[in-house]
């Protein structure tokens, strides 16, 4: 299996992971239980799941009043598909 496969599943499984997150904390919201951290999600976000925290944040109206992650969470998306777009092109 090459590299740029392997880097694929990988950005699947953090995208997932990133989407399920966002989910499961606008329900742990809603049921005023212990939250997931700001910082994981950001974490996870950052890490590569950028279209899943994005499309999680908009199909769950999750973090959608906080600047932040309104403006941060595309702005991320975007490095991250440029630096994909390079490394795939360039190789």
């Amino acid at each position: 299996m090459s590299g740029f496969v392997l880097f694929l599943i990988y950005l699947i499984l953090v995208n997932g992971w990133s989407f399920m997150m966002m989910g499961v904390d606008k329900r742990r919201a809603k049921e005023r239980k212990q939250r997931i951290p700001e910082k994981t999600l950001w974490l996870f976000t950052v890490i590569g799941g950028s279209l899943g925290s994005y499309i999680g944040m908009k199909h769950f109206r999750h973090k959608t009043k906080h600047t932040q992650f309104v403006y941060g969470i595309p702005v991320i998306l975007v490095l991250h598909i440029v630096l994909i777009g390079y490394v795939y092109f360039a190789y």
